[in-house]
């Protein structure tokens, strides 16, 4: 696996993990090992087109990701991940209903710890689930980070 960092502006240092022409990671400012180095995007299309993405993401668009990637995690895991890419841009969802959701009613807790686990930033929107009516809670990234995602979204947090 390789990484490194695909993308540099006024957010912070983004960066991303992949195996050939695959993505196993996207990871927010903040999040990168330390000592990593840009990538020569030139040699990875896939990287390439993924910063050009995430930039025009970043700059509020409604963006489709549409990166190759790998999901690497449990069963329930990738059922929750699954879930959160069904949640449209500029809504929000709670833990609890992404739980009844994957078949889990009480399952709140681990739908976070699912949550905290991913490993495609951004394109799993695990930014916008948050907590019973519409709280702030649990991010990766920080709340700061969360809250600016949301906002960048329209912040419809109580669109469900």
């Amino acid at each position: 696996m390789n990484s490194g960092i695909i993308l540099r502006n006024n957010w912070g240092d983004w960066g991303a993990s992949w195996e050939g022409e695959k993505l196993v990671g996207l990871h927010l400012p903040g999040s990168l090992a330390e000592g990593s180095a840009l990538v020569d995007l030139g040699k990875f299309p896939v990287l390439y087109r993924l910063s050009l993405q995430l930039e025009r993401y970043l700059q509020g668009e409604n963006v489709s990701f549409d990166i190759p990637y790998i999901l690497r995690g449990t069963a329930f895991q990738v059922r929750v991940w699954q879930e959160l890419m069904k949640i449209p841009y500029g809504q929000t969802r709670t833990y609890g209903e992404i739980a009844e959701r994957t078949g889990g009613v009480n399952k709140a807790r681990a739908v976070g710890g699912a949550c905290n686990k991913n490993p495609l930033a951004i394109i799993i929107p695990c930014h916008r689930v948050v907590g019973r009516g519409g709280k702030l809670v649990g991010f990766g990234g920080g709340l700061g980070l969360k809250k600016k995602l949301l906002d960048l979204e329209g912040g419809n947090f109580h669109d469900y």
